[in-house]
C-alpha cells in the first residue's frame, strides 16, 4: 500500500480559486433542558404570567369534544382533532390568545362559518384567526362563546 508521500496530489482545475467559507450564522440558544412533548409537562415547565388562565383555556378546549387532544407543537401548547387547529400564543403576556387554524398546511378555500357572538376572532387569513380571550374575569365571561367557536372550528379540520 503506498504511503502518503507516494500518492499523487490532486491539482485544482485551472482558473478556480479557493473561496473561504462564510461563517455560519449563530444558532439560537436552546433551553438548558428540552421542553417536554406532552402538554401537562410543558405547562408545568413554563414560566408565564397567565399560566392559570392558559390551563383554564386548555380545560375549555378539551371539554369541547371527546376527540380533541392536546400536545406541544410549534413550541407551544396546541390542540388537535383530526389535525392541529389551535395554538396558544405564549408571546402575549396580558391576555390569553390562540391562533386558530385549519392544520399545519393551509387548506384550499375552507369556507369557514364560525359563530363569534363576542367578537373574539380577528381574521388573519381565510383559514386562520387570532382569538383573544382576555384574562381573569374577562376570560370567564368569554368561555361560552369560545367553546362555541372551538366546536364549530373542529368541523373544518
Amino acid at each position: 500500500m503506498p504511503t502518503k508521500a507516494h500518492q499523487p496530489t490532486r491539482n485544482k482545475p485551472a482558473g478556480k480559486k479557493s473561496v473561504a467559507k462564510k461563517p455560519k450564522a449563530a444558532r439560537p440558544k436552546t433551553p438548558s433542558r428540552p421542553l417536554p412533548d406532552d402538554a401537562s409537562a410543558f405547562l408545568a415547565a413554563i414560566d408565564h404570567p397567565l399560566k392559570a388562565d392558559i390551563e383554564a383555556v386548555r380545560k375549555l378546549i378539551l371539554g369541547a369534544g371527546p376527540a380533541i387532544a392536546d400536545g406541544v407543537k410549534w413550541n407551544s401548547l396546541s390542540f388537535r382533532h383530526t389535525d392541529w387547529f389551535a395554538t396558544v400564543n405564549l408571546r402575549s403576556k396580558d391576555v390569553v390568545q390562540l391562533v386558530m387554524h385549519t392544520g399545519a398546511k393551509a387548506k384550499d378555500n375552507p369556507k369557514l362559518n364560525i359563530p363569534d357572538e363576542n367578537g373574539l376572532l380577528v381574521w388573519l387569513a381565510k383559514d386562520r384567526a387570532l382569538a383573544t380571550l382576555g384574562a381573569g374575569k374577562t376570560l370567564k365571561a368569554n368561555a361560552k362563546a369560545f367553546t362555541a367557536i372551538v366546536k364549530a372550528w373542529v368541523n373544518y379540520v
